[in-house]
C-alpha cells in the first residue's frame, strides 16, 4: 500500500507518479475492431500477393531477390511490432485528487458503512485508488455508479506506471504482453454492454462473426506476435551473454527495491557520465549493462536492473521476472537497500523472496553482498546485519571500502588467480598478458632482460599462456 501512496501523493497524483496522457479511455468498440483487424488481421504482404497471383508457383531467381524478400520481411516483422505498441492509455489525462482506499471487511453491527457517503461528499476527490490487485469489470461499474468518480485497482495503476517509465522495446513488448488479460476482461464487459443494446453477438460485415469472436481473435494474434517479438530479443541477450562469457568478463548484477538507488550506484562505481539517475519510483524498468574497473585494473560488467515491488499484481509477475533472467547468469548480486526508508527491512524480505523464485544457483544466493546506501539521510546509523557494508552513493561515502569487497567477491566466484609470472621483455609475454589478463604491476630487472609481473588471470587465460610460453 505505501508504495503506491509514495507514488502518488505529491500535488496532483498520477501525472507525479507517471506522465502525460491524451484524454478518454479507448474509443468504441467497433471503431477499435475496424483497427484492429487492418493492424493485425487485414494485412497481406506483397511475398503473399504474388504467390497468390501466380498460383504458387516459386520463383527461379535467387541472389539479391532474396536478399529483398528476406529485407522486405525484416521490414515487415518491426513495423509489426511498432503497431503492437501502439496502445490508447490505460488512465485519462489530467490532473487528479486520488482517495486511496484500502478495503477492510468487517461484519455485524458495528461495521463502516460511511466509505459511500464520505466519497461521494467530498467533491475535491477526482478519483478513487481501491487497494485490491484486480476488480472485475462489473464491480467497477458498481462502484464509480454508486461514488460517481473513476475507480482504479493496483494492476491498473501499476502498469500505467510501468508503462510510461518503460524505455526499450523488450520492456514495452513485456508491459504488452501483461496488459493482454485486462484487454481480454474488459471485452467481455464491452459485450455484455452491446448485447443489452441487441448488438454484441451479430455478425459484422457478413463475415459470419460477432464482434467478441473477432476481437478474441485480434487479441489472440496480438498476443503471439508479442511472444515471437520477444523471443527474438531473448535470442540477442544469449548471444551477447555468450559473447561476454567468451571474453571472461565477470558480470555483477545491481539489483534491489525500487528507488534505492541503483543506478546512482552504478554511475558512481563506473564514472559513466551518461547515466543519468532520477530520484523517484520505478525509474530503471529496463536490463542496462555498464563498463567499470576494480582497485586491480578489472574490467567488470555492472547490470542495472528493474526496481522491486512488493505485492506485485499477478499478471505482472511473469513480465517482472522475465526481465530478471541475466541475473542469474551473474557472478556477484550486490543487494542495494535505502536505509533511509522506513520500511527499509520489509523491502529486503520483498527482495530476497522474488530472488528465491528465480531458482538461482545456492552459490550466487549465498554471495550476495548487502550494501546499506543514502547514510547521509540516516543520522548516525549502524548495521546491524553483519558484513553489510554502508555507502552514500550520491556523495562518494564508503565506496572504496565497496570496491575491495566486490573484487573479492569477484577473484572467488570467477576462478581468477593472482599470480606473479617472470617474463622475458624481448618477447610477446607482457603484451599478450595485457590482452588477456589483468596486469596489475610490472617490476623490471634491467640486469637479465626480465620483469616480474603481477596479474589476475584466469584458469583457461592461464593454459593457455602455459602452452604459448613454456617455461
Amino acid at each position: 500500500m505505501w508504495t503506491l501512496w509514495a507514488a502518488l501523493r505529491r500535488g496532483l497524483p498520477l501525472v507525479r507518479a507517471a506522465c502525460s496522457f491524451r484524454g478518454g479511455f479507448a474509443p468504441g468498440p467497433r471503431d477499435r475492431c475496424v483497427r484492429a483487424l487492418s493492424t493485425f488481421g487485414g494485412r497481406s504482404s506483397d511475398k503473399d500477393r504474388s504467390l497468390a497471383g501466380s498460383g504458387g508457383r516459386a520463383t527461379a531467381g535467387r541472389g539479391r531477390k532474396e536478399e529483398d524478400e528476406e529485407e522486405d520481411e525484416a521490414g515487415e516483422e518491426e513495423e509489426d511490432e511498432e503497431l503492437l505498441l501502439e496502445r490508447e492509455p490505460l488512465l485519462p489525462q489530467r490532473a487528479r485528487r486520488v482517495f486511496l482506499l484500502h478495503p477492510d471487511v468487517k461484519w455485524g453491527a458495528k461495521k463502516q458503512t460511511l466509505t459511500r457517503e464520505k466519497i461521494r461528499g467530498s467533491p475535491q476527490i477526482t478519483s478513487v485508488f481501491l487497494n485490491v490487485e484486480r476488480m472485475n469489470p462489473l464491480t467497477k461499474k458498481e462502484l464509480e455508479t454508486a461514488w460517481g468518480v473513476e475507480v482504479f485497482d493496483r494492476f491498473t495503476i501499476v502498469l500505467h506506471i510501468f508503462r510510461c517509465n518503460a524505455m526499450t522495446k523488450e520492456a514495452k513488448l513485456q508491459i504488452a504482453l501483461a496488459e493482454i488479460p485486462l484487454l481480454r476482461s474488459n471485452l467481455r464487459n464491452e459485450v455484455a454492454q452491446l448485447d443489452q443494446q441487441g448488438g454484441g453477438s451479430r455478425s459484422i460485415m457478413g463475415s459470419g462473426e460477432t464482434f467478441m469472436q473477432i476481437q478474441q481473435r485480434v487479441l489472440k494474434e496480438k498476443e503471439i506476435k508479442i511472444k515471437k517479438a520477444l523471443e527474438k530479443l531473448k535470442k540477442r541477450r544469449r548471444l551477447l551473454r555468450s559473447q561476454r562469457k567468451k571474453r571472461e568478463l565477470p558480470i555483477i548484477s545491481v539489483l534491489g527495491y525500487t528507488n534505492c538507488g541503483k543506478t546512482t550506484l552504478i554511475k558512481a562505481l563506473t564514472g559513466d557520465a551518461a547515466i543519468q539517475p532520477s530520484d523517484q519510483l520505478f525509474a530503471t524498468l529496463d536490463i542496462t549493462a555498464h563498463s567499470g574497473s576494480l582497485p586491480s585494473h578489472m574490467t567488470v560488467v555492472y547490470v542495472d536492473t528493474i526496481g522491486f515491488l512488493s505485492q506485485l499484481p499477478h499478471d505482472l509477475i511473469e513480465s517482472f521476472s522475465a526481465t530478471l533472467e541475466d541475473v542469474a547468469y551473474s557472478d556477484v548480486i550486490i543487494h542495494v537497500r535505502d536505509i533511509s526508508h522506513p520500511e527499509t527491512d520489509l523491502q529486503k524480505a520483498s527482495v530476497l523472496s522474488v530472488l528465491k523464485n528465480l531458482n538461482l544457483p545456492n552459490q550466487l544466493l549465498g554471495s550476495i553482498i548487502e550494501v546499506h546506501n543514502k547514510v547521509d539521510l540516516a543520522e548516525r546509523y549502524e548495521p546491524t546485519e553483519l558484513n553489510a557494508i554502508t555507502i552514500s552513493a550520491l556523495l562518494g561515502h564508503g565506496l572504496e571500502k565497496l570496491k575491495a569487497e566486490i573484487e573479492s567477491a569477484v577473484l572467488k566466484a570467477t576462478g581468477k588467480k593472482l599470480l606473479t609470472l617472470k617474463i622475458k621483455l624481448e618477447g610477446a609475454q607482457l603484451s599478450w598478458l595485457y590482452k588477456e589478463a589483468t596486469v596489475q604491476e610490472v617490476d623490471v630487472i634491467p640486469e637479465n632482460g626480465t620483469a616480474n609481473v603481477k596479474v589476475i588471470i584466469s584458469n583457461s587465460a592461464y593454459g593457455k599462456y602455459r602452452k604459448l610460453f613454456p617455461i
